[in-house]
């Protein structure tokens, strides 16, 4: 390296981390990564072949069959996962750097997406000496003595989407690593190199060789890890569609799969909450990557008749807020992290349009932003429940206003879709809400807010996907349960 190169010089290279080198790929096809915010190329990077992703699967499988990972006691790898964290918070600007570049997340929203994906690493630190990994049980059926133990489920596949990629980085590799699985990371095209810098990260702190293997590559090469005999376990996280292909494979072959999918996530508001309140939750959603994630609240189920003034409030506070350049702190919202999502927007709003709902405000690109992949945040009104907006996922800032008749309708209709990630009900009532929250079919349930917490669970219902991650949840499925019967308990175990 020379001496004037940076981090970030090195990082944009993008090499693969197979085992403990850092090698150029077998194939030379290459992606452009795209600065969303002004279209200019970044990096390029290229893309694996099957015989990149049949040396990595090699390398993790040596690591977990042969290598001292599995047989660290779980604290011995906490001391690892706390490494990991302290360098992501060392190198905070960099990651905030090579996001914004890569998606277009604003610059200062970047520093906190690294303290929360540290502190995931943190979290599972500590459960190192909460979780009982080996439980005692008096057997039922002969024998003396029973054990439960929790091994490692072996070589894990971790798929990561483009749009949030340290946190889905750490949501799927700390529990893996404190379980004692080693992982092939492979990354999307578009935003690969926040895995490339904590592949550094990973050799900087002396992670042995092979347990974390990093590439990137696209779908087709992306299946043949997915299919490959030597990963015992695949972590994904991108759309249902993809996500019901990846289940269908493993379920062939028996692989276990954890699968972050999909949503269309309702802000459900009942008869009592103030209309402001409800404005101050759900706008506030386009400043979070321009809601490209997948617990958007996109769709506000109201009464009827509060319908009018929550439409207004929303338009009013969208309408004003500062669409541009994410390097810039005054910024409220960038653009679309890339061109193909930028257009997929954009038929949405047509969509809406065609359907003849009320456009109360955006659905246009923003004045004076003629390059880039900027659209204004939208919201529909008057939406039925089976508009095309306010039914299939958009990954955009856009939401749909949908009346209800009353209480029981808006139940109904938060209900129905195939997705159930997320939602939040809206009243004063802690009664009602918790009423309400138990019959919603998501994951997770906020009360006056948007809420998620990758410290207890985050997952959801139906076409959102199958399994948790965070927390004790998250960790129990890159584990295999063992029993062990015995006559008499051993000296050490």
């Amino acid at each position: 390296m020379s001496s004037h190169e940076t981090v970030l010089d090195r990082v944009r290279r993008g090499r693969f981390l197979i085992g403990d080198t850092w090698r150029e790929p077998v194939g030379r096809r290459m992606f452009d990564i795209v600065t969303p915010s002004d279209e200019t190329v970044f990096a390029s990077v290229p893309c694996a072949a099957a015989k990149d992703i049949d040396d990595a699967v090699a390398a993790a499988r040596n690591a977990f069959d042969e290598g001292p990972w599995p047989r660290m006691s779980p604290v011995e790898r906490a001391a690892y996962l706390t490494r990991i964290a302290d360098a992501l918070e060392a190198n905070s600007d960099i990651f905030g750097n090579i996001w914004t570049h890569e998606v277009g997340g604003l610059i200062g929203h970047a520093g906190h997406m690294v303290a929360v994906s540290a502190g995931i690493f943190r979290d599972y630190a500590r459960l190192a000496s909460e979780f009982p990994f080996i439980e005692r049980h008096t057997p039922t059926a002969g024998g003396n003595v029973g054990l439960l133990i929790h091994e490692p489920v072996g070589v894990v596949g971790a798929i990561i989407p483009w749009n949030g990629p340290i946190l889905m980085l750490a949501s799927k590799l700390a529990p893996a690593l404190l379980a004692g699985c080693t992982v092939v990371v492979k990354m999307s095209p578009e935003a690969p190199l926040e895995a490339v810098l904590l592949g550094e990260i990973c050799q900087e702190i002396g992670l042995p060789p092979g347990v974390v293997n990093v590439l990137m590559a696209d779908r087709e090469e992306s299946e043949l890890l997915v299919r490959h005999e030597g990963v015992d376990k695949i972590s994904f996280t991108g759309s249902s569609a993809v996500g019901q292909h990846v289940a269908s494979i493993c379920g062939a072959r028996m692989a276990r799969a954890t699968l972050e999918l999909g949503g269309k996530s309702a802000a459900v508001v009942l008869d009592d909450a103030p209309i402001e309140s409800v404005v101050q939750a759900v706008a506030p959603q386009v400043s979070m990557m321009g809601m490209q994630f997948c617990s958007a609240l996109s769709r506000v189920v109201v009464p009827r008749h509060r319908h009018d003034r929550v439409v207004e409030g929303l338009a009013a506070a969208l309408g004003t807020v500062r669409v541009g350049d994410p390097f810039d702190p005054a910024t409220e919202m960038g653009p679309m992290s890339m061109r193909r999502q930028l257009a997929r927007v954009e038929d949405f709003i047509a969509s809406g349009k065609a359907e003849g709902l009320t456009l109360a405000t955006g659905g246009a690109r923003p004045a004076g932003l003629n390059s880039g992949f900027y659209i204004e945040p939208t919201v529909f009104g008057d939406a039925p429940p089976n508009a095309r907006v306010a039914r299939e996922e958009i990954f955009g800032p856009v939401i749909t206003v949908i009346p209800a008749r009353d209480e029981e309708d808006a139940i109904a209709i938060a209900n129905a879709t195939e997705f159930g990630l997320n939602n939040s009900v809206f009243t004063a009532d802690p009664e009602r809400f918790m009423q309400v929250a138990r019959r919603l079919r998501s994951g997770t349930v906020g009360h006056n807010a948007f809420r998620s917490d990758f410290g207890i669970a985050f997952g959801g219902f139906k076409r959102s996907g199958i399994g948790r991650e965070g927390g004790r949840a998250g960790l129990m499925p890159y584990l295999e349960s063992k029993t062990v019967i015995m006559d008499e308990e051993p000296a050490a175990r």
